[in-house]
């Protein structure tokens, strides 16, 4: 397996890996497959360098997952966090999957001006949260009934995680 910076010609197998989610899953909030039109829209937000990178797990030829570091929020002063996302095909759950394309996605941070990067996991998820803690995310917020898929409510937990080393201020 490995993991590289994502091209266009990843991007179907990469939809199709969010999609099967949407579809199946309440870990994203999207209710409705997402084309491959605005996957492509998407995807121009992304590049080799600075603070939004989209890199994708391979193998044997197949793309097995994708991890991205987005924005955050549009307004200017939040220009330096990043809100991170992460998926991968069933198959690759449980394999260390998820940690190589997190330790790649960070190293790629790494001289990027990001102050902090943070992550939203919509519960339960126990296998999402226990990847976001060993790669130093601490939980920071607790939204309850937060979005409504599949007819009932879902809690989001926001996880955040120091990138440059500081801290902050309580």
């Amino acid at each position: 397996m490995s993991v590289r910076p994502c091209a266009e010609a990843d991007l179907e197998a990469l939809n199709d890996i969010y999609n099967e989610y949407v579809k199946e899953t309440h870990f994203t909030f999207d209710l409705e497959p997402v084309a491959i039109e605005a996957r492509r829209e998407w995807f121009s937000h992304y590049g080799r360098t600075g603070r939004h990178r989209l890199l994708v797990a391979v193998s044997n030829g197949s793309v097995i997952g994708f991890a991205c570091s987005s924005r955050f929020r549009p307004k200017p002063a939040y220009e330096t966090s990043v809100e991170t996302t992460i998926y991968l095909t069933a198959d690759a759950v449980g394999r260390g999957t998820g940690s190589k394309l997190y330790t790649e996605l960070f190293k790629s941070l790494e001289g990027e001006d990001v102050h902090r990067a943070y992550a939203g996991i919509a519960l339960p998820n126990p296998a999402s949260v226990a990847l976001h803690e060993r790669f130093g995310f601490k939980r920071v917020a607790h939204f309850t009934e937060q979005g409504r898929k599949f007819g009932r409510y879902w809690d989001v937990a926001w996880f955040e995680k120091p990138i440059d080393g500081e801290v902050g201020v309580d």
